[in-house]
């Protein structure tokens, strides 16, 4: 795990881009995000699957960033979506767009821990339910099959996602557990370093900052590492909502995962001007009242944008204080028009990235190239 994480450390630093015209073009500090972090850890983007054919979004793309994830076309369901039928067309543009553009790869995700997020077929044989065995052994085949396929080309995978529970379990309840208990999270892991054992391989959730599910984090990691699965990381996603990030929570999560010998990404970063959390208040009680809330449809207010400008400075500033175990920050999606957060959980105007609808930055990249510039 040194060994990889040493050669990840000098890539980042050393990797020289190239600019949309096919030249060398290393961003200093002052021109880009990738160039203001160069030392401490990379700049990514999660990004949509069809990059390859948006020629209007290489030029910030490829100026700000220097490591992408694929929004949807990695994920189980939209690889195999009947039992045995791969579809491996848009990923592969994906990676070759990538490799073509010297732009590395998180590969996002092997598992999704969810039965949202799992055919009801995969779990079975025809009308059987698989028993934890032959759930493990499925699983397995579909990690080396895809891993496999792309060794050497990505860099980091999301092995498992959203395993952990948001209420008083310590696992999710799924069809996973109910077959496997535990033990395909680990089975995985070992999975996806056999297909491919250069990649650097994480474990990512969100709210795991929070200290319930933190400390399930953290049981899980040590179960993982006294089983000796080979387990490099730990994904904070990130996705926070304005005026209610948890800045101690997430400084105190770097540290404890820091202690356990592990490193961190931020891996799917945004915060949400129009806060969502009350949509899953009192059971959807407010749901048809937050439908209609739609209120910065012509874009954000002079004290919001400063408010949106500070907060990100201040994670940044916790970012760059702990940069020795933070291995990546990744944006969920290029810049506002893109964002997922328009869509989810309703459809409104959102405006919670560093760029706007017209690609240009705004007071929150300039607060971040600051917060990245202060030297401690």
């Amino acid at each position: 795990m040194r060994f990889i994480l040493a050669v990840l450390t000098l890539i980042a630093c050393c990797h020289r881009p190239l600019d949309v015209y096919g030249q060398s073009a290393e961003p200093t500090r002052a021109d880009s995000l990738r160039g203001a972090a160069a030392g401490r850890f990379e700049i990514g983007v999660g990004i949509n699957d069809r990059i390859p054919e948006q020629k209007e979004n290489w030029p910030l793309l490829k100026q700000q960033f220097s490591i992408i994830t694929p929004e949807n076309c990695m994920k189980p369901q939209s690889i195999q979506r009947t039992l045995g039928a791969f579809d491996f067309q848009v990923p592969d543009r994906f990676v070759e767009f990538a490799v073509t553009h010297d732009l590395r790869i998180v590969g996002h995700c092997l598992v999704w821990a969810k039965d949202d997020r799992t055919y009801d077929w995969y779990y079975k044989e025809g009308d059987r339910a698989l028993n934890g065995q032959e759930l493990n052994a499925r699983m397995r085949s579909d990690i080396h099959k895809l891993v496999s396929r792309y060794r050497g080309k990505i860099a980091m995978w999301d092995v498992v996602n959203e395993a952990l529970d948001d209420g008083e379990e310590y696992l999710r309840p799924s069809g996973w557990v109910s077959a496997c208990g535990e033990t395909f999270i680990a089975e995985a892991f070992r999975a996806a370093h056999e297909a491919d054992p250069e990649a650097l391989l994480i474990y990512n959730d969100y709210n795991n900052e929070l200290p319930k599910k933190r400390e399930k984090m953290l049981r899980l990691i040590r179960s993982l590492q006294e089983q000796n699965v080979p387990l490099h990381a730990i994904g904070l996603q990130g996705h926070y909502e304005i005026d209610r990030i948890p800045f101690d929570e997430i400084e105190q999560t770097i540290v404890d995962v820091r202690k356990l010998g592990l490193k961190v990404v931020v891996s799917e970063l945004d915060i949400d001007v129009i806060p969502r959390g009350r949509w899953w208040a009192e059971n959807g009680k407010y749901r048809e009242e937050l439908a209609t809330l739609d209120p910065y449809p012509n874009g954000l207010p002079d004290d919001l944008q400063q408010r949106l400008a500070e907060q990100y400075a201040k994670l940044f500033s916790i970012f760059a204080k702990h940069s020795d175990a933070i291995l990546r920050v990744s944006f969920w999606n290029l810049h506002d028009g893109e964002s997922w957060l328009n869509y989810f959980p309703w459809k409104r105007v959102n405006h919670p990235l560093l760029f706007d609808r017209d690609r240009l930055p705004k007071p929150a990249y300039d607060a971040v190239l600051k917060a990245l510039a202060t030297r401690s």
